[in-house]
């Protein structure tokens, strides 16, 4: 049984990569069901949904945690924490969905693990040609949500303002881009702090990101010599081995 899991988690098999993509889609429904639940009442079918997401995801950390071969190490990734949390708030009534949030993270380690990057280039050319900037994508996406269900989860209750995801995500992003509106606003001093944070935030990590995305740093061009596909955007040499290469450009800078 250790060897199936095993296999199912880390092998290079057709099996392993279907597998890898299902925990994929999954952790993308649980999200979208996070968010969508957010509009509507508590009621049983959402706690049974919640339960029956808590119990897959605390499945998929115990077995995790079965083939790590130094189970220390897993509690120091910040992945580990993020499913606990996720697992505690969808387990646990009184903490209802707030928190569910967290999962989103298993998605971006999930799309850096090593085997599904390399199934993604094989798979989609359109991920080989545009690598860098769907990464940028997919995290600059990640990086919202993370924020706005940071602040879902602790305005959400105390703050009039702030009734669902979507008020969450429209403060996240007027204040990400320094725009400001004013018409919502988080109450507390607590909140004051945490509206300080994404905004410090925004003028670096969200820039950056949004740069990489629609100006990406590098580009594919396979040098004649050597191989190397990845190069600077204004590069006339390979930095590998020295070869001139012809990187094709629209003339902009």
């Amino acid at each position: 049984m250790l060897k199936t899991i095993r296999s199912l988690y880390e092998a290079n098999t057709p099996a392993a990569h279907r597998f890898r993509y299902g925990l994929l889609a999954f952790d993308i429904l649980a999200t979208l069901y996070v968010i969508a639940t957010s509009f509507f009442p508590r009621s049983l079918a959402i706690e049974l949904g919640d339960m029956l997401l808590g119990v897959v995801i605390l499945a998929d950390f115990l077995a995790r945690l079965l083939i790590e071969k130094d189970k220390r190490m897993i509690f120091i990734r910040p992945t580990t924490w993020a499913d606990i949390i996720a697992i505690g708030s969808f387990l646990a009534p009184i903490a209802g969905e707030g928190l569910g949030f967290l999962r989103i993270l298993r998605t971006l380690r999930l799309l850096h693990s090593y085997q599904l990057l390399t199934r993604l280039r094989k798979d989609i050319r359109f991920f080989r040609n545009h690598e860098e900037e769907l990464l940028a994508g997919l995290n600059l996406v990640i990086f919202l949500f993370v924020t706005t269900g940071l602040i879902y989860a602790l305005q959400y209750g105390i703050n009039p303002q702030i009734r669902n995801y979507a008020d969450a995500f429209y403060f996240t992003v007027t204040t990400l881009t320094t725009t400001g509106f004013g018409d919502i606003t988080l109450e507390g001093t607590s909140g004051r702090l945490l509206s300080v944070a994404v905004m410090i935030v925004g003028v670096t990590l969200f820039l950056r990101l949004a740069q990489v995305l629609f100006r990406p740093t590098k580009v594919r061009e396979e040098c004649q010599k050597c191989g190397l596909m990845l190069h600077d955007a204004d590069a006339v040499h390979c930095k590998h081995c020295g070869e001139t290469i012809h990187i094709h450009t629209d003339g902009s800078t």
